[in-house]
């Protein structure tokens, strides 16, 4: 539990409340000097932080968790050096709170103006990745709201040291008690924390399946839900077969514990020949085990020997791990119907040379974020020039895709009259 001087969970969201108002008003400058000073701390309590962390990883490889979900556990120097460039990125984007988004002059004389301002108090819960700490703090001072955090327990040492840190950055930048707060504890203070309508104003979830479901079922606060990411790279009959294998290999290996992660491969029936041997090659050069449908199978011939048959259960799975569906299709058509029962409109990829094929692919499938000729492995807030990120919203209410500092604010209509009254 966060070192502070209130203990429970309804003090400590008590707290965030209080922290939110003074958050609100605080100017751009300001906040990023609050900011700059999360950074310096990060880097300057390195060493703690990794120590914390790596009795973390120890307890995973001792529960025989997969490779995947180790290094998304793990922190080094590197990516903690990294975390504190994210928060000074964070702190050198546009301050969200207050841009006009619109404004005018109505005929009876009132002006009108629609401006961006904090939603307040968010609550963040997450698993199994540390950084999302530093991340989700950094995000939600920048935008003027009070932070409650809640990670899993598989991080509980690295999420305390990490909050702990930028919590006493905090003090010393003189910030409000509580613009950053740390809880954990079992199901049933989740289930509280989440019905807190009148002190928590949204919850934002980054985990899997099984924790949306619970949100789904106990949450009276507001969710944006960031749903699991099965996402597919798509082969097309007129792709370059060079620039296709490039692409499904990073975006299935270079981090496969990813949200943003490719789960399976689908290729045009015309392509297959050459492209499928060249692509099941080189993901096998990086241990990529593969799970294939018949199409794949024939076209793969004495290659597919010892490779399992692809299930509906292997298409609709978020592997997280060196594990990848094949499935050969007739059309552009039978792809988008594929990613359309499988997919969890996270991120989509089609590797072609044809621009009426990107556009009928762009235009059939339902995602947060579609690619062309690119890796899904570009879906993060800081890719996408963000600074960080919380989470990818696949919903389509309030925010989709990266949850940036604009995200995380809301309007208010600003009407200012001269003695107006309503006859």
């Amino acid at each position: 539990m966060a070192s502070t001087d209130v203990t429970s969970l309804h003090g400590l969201c008590e707290q965030a409340k209080r922290a939110s108002i003074v958050l609100r008003a605080m100017t751009a400058a300001r906040k990023n000097e609050v900011l700059h000073a999360m950074a310096d701390a990060l880097v300057r309590r390195t060493d703690e932080i990794i120590r914390e962390n790596a009795l973390d990883v120890a307890d995973a490889k001792a529960a025989h968790r997969s490779g995947a979900i180790v290094d998304r556990l793990m922190l080094d120097e590197p990516r903690i050096m990294a975390m504190a460039r994210g928060v000074r990125d964070v702190a050198g984007l546009p301050d969200p709170v207050g841009e006009i988004e619109e404004g005018r002059r109505l005929p009876n004389g009132l002006e009108v103006v629609k401006k961006r301002v904090p939603l307040g108090v968010v609550a963040v819960i997450y698993e199994g990745r540390p950084n999302v700490t530093s991340d989700a703090a950094a995000l939600c001072i920048k935008s003027g709201n009070a932070a409650i955090l809640r990670g899993s327990s598989m991080a509980r040492r690295s999420n305390g040291i990490i909050a702990d840190v930028l919590m006493y950055a905090l003090r010393e930048a003189d910030a409000p008690a509580g613009a950053v707060v740390n809880v954990d504890g079992d199901r049933e203070q989740l289930r509280e924390l989440i019905q807190m309508k009148h002190l928590v104003d949204l919850v934002i979830p980054r985990g899997g399946e099984e924790l949306k479901a619970f949100l789904l079922e106990h949450a009276s606060v507001p969710v944006i839900y960031a749903a699991s990411g099965n996402n597919h790279v798509y082969i097309d009959a007129d792709a370059d077969v060079q620039k296709a294998v490039k692409i499904t290999v990073n975006a299935k290996v270079q981090r496969p514990g990813t949200c943003n992660a490719a789960e399976t491969l689908l290729v045009h029936r015309d392509v297959a020949a050459v492209a499928l041997p060249a692509a099941v090659a080189a993901l096998q050069q990086h241990g990529v085990e593969l799970r294939i449908c018949p199409l794949t199978r024939q076209v793969l011939g004495p290659a597919a020997e010892g490779l399992a048959e692809a299930t509906e259960l292997d298409f609709a799975t978020e592997f997280l791990d060196l594990t990848m569906a094949v499935r050969v299709v007739d059309s552009l058509d039978e792809a988008v119907a594929h990613i359309g029962q499988f997919g969890s409109g996270h991120s989509e990829a089609i590797v072609t040379r044809s621009l009426a094929a990107a556009q009928a692919f762009d235009a059939g499938v339902d995602a947060a974020c579609v690619y062309i000729n690119a890796s899904t492995r570009f879906t993060d807030g800081g890719e996408f020039g963000m600074g960080a990120e919380i989470a990818n919203s696949t919903q389509k209410l309030h925010a989709r895709g990266p949850i940036g500092p604009r995200e995380l604010t809301t309007m208010k209509y600003l009407v200012t009259g001269d003695g107006h009254v309503r006859s």
